[in-house]
């Protein structure tokens, strides 16, 4: 019995350092892939039970939050976002009105894995989109008037063809059916619409962009003055 036990023994202990063995091996999660879609209508990444949760409410016209996709983002993932210590969620507030909206449907209309590298490339060419914006104003400052009184989903739609959007979402790998179908989407103008009344309501969200730090606005509108907040509430232990 001695000798059975012993051999039992044995082989409990190779199963043991065998699921050790596995277990080390088993890659650490990688939160930067880890996206899902809020109850709020913002896109979350990072991991959820994180202990820092970072919400921006942004604008993709908006060149402060170029700013900071430019500066910020990087930084945010590699150090605190892809270490689990820090989520961020970004929800839409539409400051800048139809050119705003036609922007977020667009960049909603991907899968959900694709918004965040959609969302950067989108800030990345900001500078693209505001020159359109701008030669329209010049040029055609009537038209603009008469697309903003048509319904909201044809107000969108002209304000995409116009900025070039539907063009620029086809290098994106968004076809150009599948965009227009999306600027012309009830529920998902609703959604948007909802998140950006939700702001302004729930957190007093008046511009872009405002930073939300564990469910408190904080007095941030940069890289070097949101990390001091993300500091304060445990990122950088």
């Amino acid at each position: 019995m001695r000798i059975l036990f012993a051999i039992a023994g044995a082989a409990a202990l190779a199963l043991i350092g065998g699921a050790s063995a596995q277990q080390a091996a088993r890659p650490a999660q990688n939160w930067e892939a880890t996206v899902t879609v809020t109850p709020q209508g913002g896109y979350r990444q990072g991991n959820p039970d994180a202990p820092v949760k970072l919400v921006e409410y942004g604008s993709r016209g908006c060149p402060t939050c170029g700013r900071f996709a430019a500066e910020g983002v990087d930084p945010l993932r590699k150090d605190y976002i892809a270490t689990g210590k820090v989520s961020y969620e970004y929800r839409d507030f539409l400051v800048h009105g139809p050119p705003d909206l036609a922007m977020a449907l667009v960049n909603q209309c991907v899968p959900t894995n694709r918004f965040f590298p959609v969302l950067d490339a989108l800030y990345a060419h900001q500078r693209q989109f505001e020159d359109k914006l701008e030669a329209l104003v010049k040029a055609q400052p009537e038209q603009l008037k008469a697309w903003q009184k048509l319904p909201v989903p044809q107000m969108a739609t002209r304000f995409a063809e116009g900025l070039g959007l539907i063009a620029f979402m086809k290098t994106q790998g968004l076809p150009e059916a599948a965009a227009r179908k999306c600027l012309a989407d009830p529920k998902l103008i609703a959604r948007i619409s909802k998140t950006y009344a939700d702001g302004a309501k729930v957190y007093g969200v008046e511009g872009t962009p405002t930073f939300i730090v564990n469910a408190r606005k904080v007095s941030a509108n940069s890289w070097e003055r949101l990390l001091p907040e993300l500091w304060a509430n445990g990122a950088s232990d």
